[in-house]
C-alpha cells in the first residue's frame, strides 16, 4: 500500500485500517513464535504499512 493510496482517505477510514493492520501484525507475531509463519517478510511489510498509515494520520 502506497502513501498516495492513503492520502485520499479520511481520518475514520485510516483509523479502521490501522486497527486492522495492527491485529494482522499481532497474529503474524503469534504465528512466528509458534513456528507457523513461513514468509517472514510479511512482518516487515505490515510494519511499514502501519508506519505509512500513522504518517498519513499525522498529515491530516
Amino acid at each position: 500500500m502506497n502513501y498516495s493510496d492513503l492520502s485520499s482517505k479520511n481520518a475514520s477510514e485510516l483509523q479502521a485500517l490501522l486497527k486492522e493492520k495492527k491485529t494482522e501484525l499481532f497474529t503474524l507475531k503469534i504465528k512466528q513464535k509458534m513456528m507457523q509463519l513461513t514468509n517472514t517478510t510479511e512482518l516487515r511489510v505490515t510494519k511499514k504499512t502501519i508506519a505509512r498509515i500513522n504518517t498519513a494520520l499525522a498529515a491530516l
